[in-house]
């Protein structure tokens, strides 16, 4: 018990996750098959459906627009700031995310890269950025793949010639699909940074304390 209490945050979220993405595969097939149904087109079953660039399509634009979201605010906070925001570093004032591990190479229980320095180190000083970085270009490439085939279905369904995959990455369609997810997740990003400037929410790290002044980062 007191190891699922110490990750009980995001044991709950891979949950709720879970539980989403079923919700979103039973859903997407219903209205896939409604789709076809509308088109004169053959339905399909629930375990076909996993093979549709109508679902992957569905699933990498969402995720992809989120990891972007992540990348863009590790990476911006590590240079800009808003006074007042617990989601920001202090202004004009060094933090400990400044430390130079270096430093601390031989304390006990300090990460193995600590240990090791050179280029493991300088990656690993910089691998949550990297990693959602990464995460998000796996993403877009998943979004890519699978809105094209799913693209080149509708195509060949309304009697056009089977579009080339270059063909779809220059459509407004593929950009659509993009910026209506991204614009959702700066203006997102912006509302909490700003927001935690002036609300509170006890208990809750995101917040600072209910009696802060505004101005104080926490």
């Amino acid at each position: 018990m007191t190891w699922i209490h110490d990750r009980a945050l995001t044991i709950a979220l891979m949950l709720m996750f879970a539980v989403s993405l079923a919700g979103h595969y039973v859903a997407g097939f219903r209205e896939y098959n409604e789709s076809q149904q509308q088109h004169h087109q053959p339905q399909i079953t629930i375990a076909e459906y996993a093979g549709t660039g109508h679902w992957w399509e569905s699933v990498f634009e969402n995720w992809e627009s989120e990891f972007l979201q992540m990348a863009v605010f590790v990476l911006l906070t590590t240079v800009l700031v808003q006074r007042g925001s617990p989601e920001s570093r202090r202004a004009h004032s060094k933090e400990l995310v400044d430390a130079d591990p270096r430093d601390f190479a031989d304390r006990p229980n300090v990460p193995w890269p600590v240990r090791r320095g050179g280029w493991i180190l300088k990656i690993y000083e910089n691998s949550l950025g990297l990693a959602f970085v990464l995460l998000f270009l796996i993403s877009w490439a998943g979004h890519a793949w699978g809105g094209y085939f799913d693209f080149a279905s509708d195509q060949v369904e309304h009697g056009s010639a089977r579009p080339a995959f270059k063909d779809y990455l220059l459509s407004s369609r593929f950009w659509f699909e993009s910026f209506q997810n991204w614009q959702s997740e700066f203006v997102s990003i912006a509302a909490m940074v700003w927001l935690a400037v002036y609300l509170r929410q006890r208990h809750s790290p995101e917040s600072k304390p209910v009696h802060a002044a505004h101005d104080d980062h926490d």
